[in-house]
């Protein structure tokens, strides 16, 4: 999200639910999200919807949704979230293997998944044309942890211990933290019978924290 609001280009992004694992659903809220930024942006593409699904055509749908894109010659970045509800399904593979090559140049796509997109985008690594971030490179360092613990007041001398446990994944970890936080809070005579404001919840991105 930091990366989208930098970016300086239009966002469409775009949230996967488990029910939209259909290619006329997912597509729908594809063009959906895009027309949020471009006004009327999958007029054509959804009246040759039902054509291209009915006849198992996946690339007709994708050339059509790549021609409207070309319509309009501005920077578009489209970010498609919690991908992998749909990895299972038939047509996920050929969609974007088909897409990923045709995006114009003024369009950037990000894929948001728990877990590797499956083959044959795996393989598209190894020709450059699709740059991949795992989980490791996303995980906090015990420096990290140390400095999370601080920020939410919980004992940084238990740090370690959870992230050992965690393996260092952020949302795991904050809610350690704010977990141990709150036990600390709780039991300390000082903060007994005294209101105080609550610190604003710090927001986690990997290598540094938004208050």
């Amino acid at each position: 999200a930091d990366f989208a609001r930098a970016a300086g280009r239009a966002v469409a992004w775009y949230k996967v639910e488990a029910a939209d694992a259909e290619l006329p659903v997912f597509f729908k809220y594809l063009c959906a999200s895009v027309a949020r930024c471009r006004p009327n942006f999958g007029a054509r593409n959804l009246l040759t919807l039902n054509e291209a699904w009915q006849a198992a055509n996946v690339p007709l749908l994708v050339e059509c949704f790549v021609s409207e894109l070309l319509c309009v010659d501005e920077p578009l970045l489209v970010v498609i979230d919690d991908l992998h509800f749909v990895y299972d399904e038939e047509w996920m593979a050929s969609f974007f293997q088909r897409l990923l090559p045709l995006l114009p140049r003024e369009a950037h796509l990000v894929l948001l998944g728990r877990g590797l997109p499956p083959a044959p985008l795996w393989r598209m690594r190894s020709k450059q044309t699709l740059s991949v971030i795992e989980e490791l490179a996303l995980a906090f360092t015990l420096r990290e942890a140390r400095e999370l613990f601080n920020l939410y007041g919980a004992p940084e001398g238990e740090a370690a211990a959870a992230w050992e446990e965690t393996h260092g994944r952020a949302s795991a970890l904050a809610r350690k933290a704010a977990s141990l936080a709150a036990r600390d809070g709780a039991s300390s005579p000082s903060e007994r019978g005294r209101k105080t404001p609550r610190p604003p919840r710090p927001v986690l991105i990997k290598g540094f924290t938004i208050m």
